[in-house]
């Protein structure tokens, strides 16, 4: 299921991104990498105040970057607008807090969740990945890590990492 954001409104409800930050629509774009290829999910982030405006270079297969001209448009219509002419909507969810955008997703059967929603989401998913990461980089216990030495040492274990810098218990 592919996700149509409102980029600058899901920034602001971000804690750890801000507005006023020159870099926040790329940092913004970072995260969304990391869910995209987490989950397998493609994600459209629509920003405000692009020149020219389009699909941007931040774009990569899981993520597409597209700025609204800041002359001619706004992230909210091109929102409205993509939310219109797609075909599969009931298999989108759309994320926004603007109320207007979140009712005429709904009334095109597509899913929709605030942008504090799609945060907590990230940070949830963040924190689970961070888990499954510690299971892959397990602590050695410190008779581990002597066996391993003896190992890598011919049979010594006194070589360049001594018993007192092996860690506690080593």
């Amino acid at each position: 299921m592919p996700f149509l954001i409102d980029g600058h409104n899901l920034i602001a409800a971000l804690p750890d991104i801000d507005l006023a930050d020159e870099d926040d629509e790329a940092q913004l774009v970072i995260k969304l990498r990391g869910f995209a290829a987490r989950t397998g999910k493609k994600c459209t982030v629509i920003f405000d105040g692009g020149l020219p405006g389009g699909a941007s270079k931040l774009s990569t297969s899981g993520v597409q970057v597209v700025f609204a001209a800041s002359q001619h448009s706004s992230a909210d219509s091109l929102i409205m607008r993509r939310i219109g002419n797609t075909a599969d909507a009931p298999n989108w969810t759309v994320v926004s807090s603007d109320r207007e955008i979140r009712n005429f997703a709904g009334s095109r059967r597509m899913k929709t969740l605030t942008s504090q929603e799609f945060a907590r989401r990230l940070r949830r998913d963040r924190r689970r990945q961070d888990l499954r990461g510690e299971e892959l980089h397990p602590k050695l216990a410190p008779d581990e890590v002597d066996a391993w030495l003896k190992e890598f040492e011919g049979g010594k274990g006194d070589g360049p990492i001594g018993k007192d810098e092996a860690g506690p218990g080593g």
